[in-house]
């Protein structure tokens, strides 16, 4: 087994690399991602290589890893990753964490995101070799002594029927909120459309709808929020505008509109592409009942923390650190429970 050290350097020097790797001008990997992958454009490449480079900066690896004891011997366990595709490298936390708990993994790559896991891959085999013997590319994950996979409330229940009877993390459809009470500054809005329109908010820490104290904000909110109108210049996301528009204009359904982003009053936590849910709450303790009824539902709460203790600033939900599992679940302490 490699040892512990040997791991983590292996990490943080994949750390390096994506930092050599950002400062090149014409950057050709991320171009064969957006042509596999018309939703993961340039920016969008560059700005999860980014958030890649921050959580493999040494001291926060060794902050995240400090609470856990690495294995430094004994029997390494296959484990079948089913990963998901929906947002550049979104399933490269979970190759770090099956490979930094000691064990061997079998990925199941997404078909949207072949180029930049299998770079990142490649890098790590050459960065520490021995991770080859860890490393397999699968597309049948059959008889795996333990899985993770990520994907919709409807795909888990086959994750269940297959994967149930081994250890097993599997993880559900998961979106994000953000808590408005009218006090907010133009920033902390204008930080917020950072939540809301990166990855054109196909992330589970996108901010799919808000909680808002009364009407009168929301004008407010799209118009400061104008700003990011390019957005709308990407066919598929102008294209998913131009649709649910026409449908809430058939069915004569109240929105709000700003030439690219819809708003509409809706119970549902998920909006479509393009669409921002807003719902509509009668004081703190009304509040704090419509988010708790659906925390199994809720990765990230966005807002002041004098409002709810656990939120995430504006403009950090997309910013997570290797400690912010999905869906809540220590992926660690899973895997070193094997």
């Amino acid at each position: 087994m490699i040892s512990p050290e040997r791991r983590i350097q292996a990490f943080v020097q994949l750390g390096h690399k994506i930092q050599d790797l950002l400062k090149e001008e014409e950057n050709e990997l991320f171009y064969r991602a957006q042509n596999q992958n018309n939703w993961f454009t340039l920016e969008n490449c560059k700005r999860a290589f980014e958030g890649l480079a921050f959580m493999l900066e040494e001291k926060s690896i060794r902050a995240w890893l400090e609470k856990y004891k690495l294995p430094t011997e004994g029997e390494s366990k296959d484990v079948g990753v089913l990963m998901a595709g929906n947002i550049p490298a979104v399933g490269f936390h979970d190759l770090a964490c099956v490979l930094l708990s000691g064990h061997t993994i079998s990925a199941k790559l997404s078909s949207a995101d072949t180029v930049l896991m299998k770079w990142l891959i490649d890098q790590l085999i050459s960065l520490e070799p021995s991770f080859e013997s860890n490393i397999q590319i699968s597309e049948m994950l059959k008889a795996k002594d333990a899985y993770i996979a990520t994907g919709s409330d409807n795909s888990s229940r086959y994750f269940h029927y297959y994967f149930g009877k081994y250890p097993s993390l599997i993880r559900q459809n998961r979106t994000s909120v953000a808590i408005l009470t009218g006090q907010e500054t133009d920033q902390e809005i204008l930080d917020l459309g950072k939540d809301v329109f990166l990855y054109f908010g196909l992330g589970c820490r996108n901010v799919s709808k808000v909680f808002v104290p009364n009407n009168d904000i929301l004008e407010k909110v799209l118009g400061l929020l104008e700003v990011y109108a390019s957005v709308g210049d990407h066919h598929k996301y102008h294209n998913n505008y131009e649709y649910n528009k026409s449908i809430y204009l058939v069915n004569n359904e109240p929105h709000l509109d700003n030439g690219f982003l819809l708003l509409k009053q809706d119970s549902q936590l998920v909006s479509p592409i393009s669409v921002l849910f807003y719902e509509v709450y009668d004081g703190m303790e009304e509040l704090e009942r419509l988010i708790s009824s659906q925390l199994d539902k809720i990765q990230c709460v966005v807002g002041n923390t004098e409002v709810f203790k656990e939120a995430i600033p504006f403009g950090k939900a997309q910013s997570p650190g290797p400690e912010d599992y999905a869906d809540g679940e220590d992926t660690l302490k899973f895997l070193l429970s094997l």
